[in-house]
């Protein structure tokens, strides 16, 4: 079902300058149906007027991207700011990633392009100019798309520090080179509490038997539920809420 992230993105946006240094800019994606709202501000998100509308503004959603920015490479400007979202076999693509990719150079081939000069962006689009020549017919069954993905990934996670979150709105792909994490709240719900805000929410009174939500993190939001940690290597797909496996 889709939900809100006011909670998550209370204790998140506070890692943008106030609890983390993080901050060189930070973005959020939201999926509703085939649109994406995305927010980007190169400002500290603990400073952005942008993120106080997102606090304040419940917008429900089945996919949300959120990125907080410590500039490795690129310049501190909004076309270098996370997420970011590319076209594909009439989806929308949104892909941020956490890391650092030490003299990343991509030949420039196939219709994706990097608008900005980070490593990240350049990645992406390699990612997806990939996806495309591989099946140039349009969107191939989801196991087949994930050992393509694997692939690219492994190559580019071989240059240095590719954690990533990658979403087509349907599917929500991650992939652990240090260090991620995530927790499946489904019923029976309880209390949690953030670790960077003094903020508790009962999500037994906000939610029903039927709702599940999966957060993705680089380090637990909450300190008083266990998060599971991805292992380096570990490319995960989630649909509705789970972790999917294959054969």
């Amino acid at each position: 079902m889709p939900t809100d992230i006011c909670f998550s993105f209370e204790g998140f946006s506070a890692r943008g300058g106030k609890t983390d240094e993080h901050s060189d800019g930070w973005g959020i994606a939201f999926f509703e149906g085939k649109g994406c709202r995305i927010f980007l501000d190169a400002k500290p998100s603990i400073d952005s007027p942008l993120a106080e509308l997102v606090r304040r503004y419940p917008i429900h959603s089945t996919h949300v991207i959120a990125h907080i920015r410590k500039a490795t490479q690129g310049e501190v400007t909004l076309e270098n700011c996370h997420p970011f979202r590319r076209e594909l076999w009439g989806r929308y693509w949104v892909f941020a990633h956490n890391g650092n990719l030490p003299d990343f150079q991509v030949e420039s081939k196939g219709i994706f392009q990097p608008v900005g000069d980070t490593d990240s962006e350049q990645a992406f689009c390699l990612m997806l100019n990939t996806l495309r020549e591989n099946f140039p017919q349009g969107q191939p069954p989801l196991e087949e798309l994930y050992q393509v993905l694997r692939k690219i990934t492994a190559k580019i996670a071989s240059i240095g520090v590719f954690n990533y979150l990658l979403s087509d709105g349907e599917h929500f792909f991650t992939h652990c080179s240090t260090k991620l994490c995530y927790i499946i709240r489904q019923a029976p719900f309880a209390a949690a509490h953030l670790i960077d805000e003094d903020m508790t929410v009962d999500f037994s009174e906000l939610t029903t038997k039927r709702d599940r939500v999966a957060i993705i993190a680089t380090t637990p939001l909450t300190d008083n539920e266990v998060w599971i940690p991805i292992q380096p290597g570990e490319l995960l797909v989630f649909q509705d809420g789970l972790p999917l496996t294959f054969k």
